[in-house]
């Protein structure tokens, strides 16, 4: 147990750590250059959130769902609608929670965290299960794919997550911890999967499919309707391009 523990623990830290070299970027480059982009970004965003839901979280959902002898359609269907409909109930939720009501800003960086968030806890539970059984000494070479292709996904998301929040008026630093915190559920829940391996196994194709929901929400309420200029539309091309070929490729 301690073995795939450690495998596990190994592998999840790897794929945290390129969130936060993403999250890193917003050192890079100032606030003006930040809103100068910031088309470009929301868009890259929702294309790379959408190419995720698509090729890391419902086909997965729906090869899972198959091999458990449950209708393929079902897991993913109702996965994506409690998904939409919870980023739909924190998204009316958010303005109660402080005094005073948040602006559009702040809400909209609200739900993109949450929404990445939730999709980095079934990576981190897949990369988890998948270093538990290298270290029983079955797919060691698979296990480190994985967690490449889930790594090098993470890069644009922590970025993502940051230089919103630094154009939005957040210091750096703040903005980089915001970006870094969206993956720390990765190796939270890639441990705890090691330990509830037989449960958490079965529960994967609801997971997946939840997280696909929660950023599909946050992509068509948020993300599209803000960078619906020709330098966004570019973005979220380009977005949903490197995370299809990243996906496919290394997944």
């Amino acid at each position: 147990m301690m073995r795939a523990l450690g495998y596990a623990a190994i592998g999840t830290l790897f794929t945290f750590a390129m969130t936060t070299l993403g999250a890193a970027t917003v050192f890079l480059l100032g606030r003006r250059e930040s809103s100068r982009s910031q088309e470009v970004m929301l868009g890259f965003a929702g294309g790379v959130m959408t190419a995720a839901s698509v090729w890391s979280l419902l086909l997965p959902a729906i090869e899972l769902a198959a091999e458990r002898s449950l209708p393929a359609w079902l897991p993913a269907a109702a996965g994506v609608t409690v998904g939409a409909a919870f980023l739909a109930f924190l998204d009316a939720l958010l303005p109660r929670l402080r005094r005073r009501s948040l602006n559009a800003e702040q809400r909209q960086n609200a739900l993109l965290f949450t929404a990445i968030t939730l999709h980095n806890v079934p990576e981190g539970m897949a990369v988890g299960l998948a270093f538990a059984l290298a270290a029983n000494g079955e797919g060691l070479a698979g296990a480190a794919a994985l967690a490449l292709g889930i790594g090098i996904q993470n890069f644009p998301e922590g970025a993502a997550i940051s230089l919103p929040l630094r154009r939005s008026g957040e210091s750096r630093w703040r903005a980089f911890l915001g970006g870094t915190l969206s993956g720390v559920v990765e190796p939270l829940f890639g441990v705890a999967v090691v330990l509830i391996a037989a449960g958490a196994a079965t529960l994967m194709p609801w997971l997946l499919s939840f997280a696909a929901g929660a950023m599909l929400y946050v992509v068509v309420e948020e993300l599209v309707p803000q960078s619906n200029t020709r330098g966004g539309v570019s973005g979220f091309m380009a977005g949903f391009l490197v995370m299809m070929i990243l996906d496919v490729a290394l997944g």
